[in-house]
């Protein structure tokens, strides 16, 4: 090959490159915090909230969210990998989480929005509604139980699953007579068409389900749980995530790790702001900054005059 041919062919390679780096650059330039598309990665036990989050926002602003719902293991491991930029989980990342980013050179931005809880539910025909907390980790460890037959999960690789088994401390759930689908839902269907199964799901689904699943919603009950060291029985409410009292809470947040002003830092901003916080009220779970109330005070005369 001649020289003018090997200047020919460096040439047209530079120019190839430089364009391609110029079209990337122009994909992220053309993302703003409020405009542009994204794709978000979601632990499937909250996915109905982040829905909600996703149509409002959506809605006021020029902007478009691909939703990917994923068991908790698979949503971090995207993140690992750079898959994802934008995540929503129900816990905090870990030091040795973070220190992955770390080696990476990137920070992510955190973002806590809510408090959610893991509830216990049992088929209609159940009518015993409490359970103490105690009784599942100790059915988890071998022990068996009068009140329950089996308890049922939604994922192997899930939240609740990773929740219920540091509870227990154990690394894995045991061969025997715990069951695992892969969606909340299926857990529900299961649970009502099952007398004696325990199910284990996110409160979001129970709080928030779509319209095929509200008969089946309506034939479970939802248990109150009495925690390891409190006494009394307490149900997944708003009032007893808010004083505390109910012993299965959680933190929600929003992982930013985009690395640049785009959609993860304003959907974010929304969600932890007031109308997402309000958003988040409405949905039946316990916002993090509790949205303020105006008042109308009317002035007027307050006197009953007689006539």
């Amino acid at each position: 090959m001649s020289r003018f041919n090997i200047y020919l062919v460096l040439s047209l390679f530079v120019f190839l490159f430089f364009n391609c780096k110029k079209d990337e650059n122009v994909a992220v330039n053309n993302e703003t915090i409020l405009k542009g598309k994204a794709v978000i990665y979601v632990d499937e036990t909250i996915t109905p909230i982040v829905e909600d989050q996703i149509m409002v926002f959506e809605g006021s602003y020029d902007a478009k969210f691909k939703l990917v719902s994923k068991s908790e293991s698979e949503v971090l491991n995207s993140l690992f990998d750079k898959s994802a930029g934008i995540a929503v989980i129900a816990r905090n990342l870990t030091k040795k989480e973070l220190n992955i980013f770390e080696q990476r050179k990137i920070v992510p931005k955190i973002t806590k929005f809510a408090i959610d809880g893991i509830a216990f539910v049992s088929n209609k025909t159940n009518n015993d509604t409490l359970i103490a907390l105690k009784d599942v980790i100790g059915f988890m460890k071998g022990e068996r139980s009068s009140k329950i037959k089996g308890l049922v999960f939604d994922n192997p690789n899930s939240s609740t699953v990773s929740y219920m088994k540091n509870l227990a401390e154990l690394n894995d759930l045991p061969a025997k007579e715990v069951y695992t689908f892969k969606t909340n839902n299926e857990v529900l269907k299961f649970v009502s068409e099952n007398n004696g199964m325990i199910g284990v799901v996110g409160v979001n689904w129970l709080s928030q389900p779509s319209a095929s699943m509200e008969s089946i919603v309506g034939n479970i009950n939802i248990l109150s749980v009495k925690g390891l060291d409190k006494e009394g029985y307490y149900a997944p409410t708003q009032n007893n995530f808010g004083e505390g009292t109910y012993p299965l809470l959680r933190d929600l947040y929003i992982v930013n790790c985009q690395g640049y002003s785009g959609l993860g830092m304003g959907f974010a901003s929304f969600v932890a702001g007031d109308i997402g916080q309000r958003i988040v009220l409405k949905s039946g779970l316990l916002p993090y900054k509790i949205p303020t109330r105006k008042l109308n005070i009317i002035h007027g005369n307050t006197n009953n005059e007689k006539k």
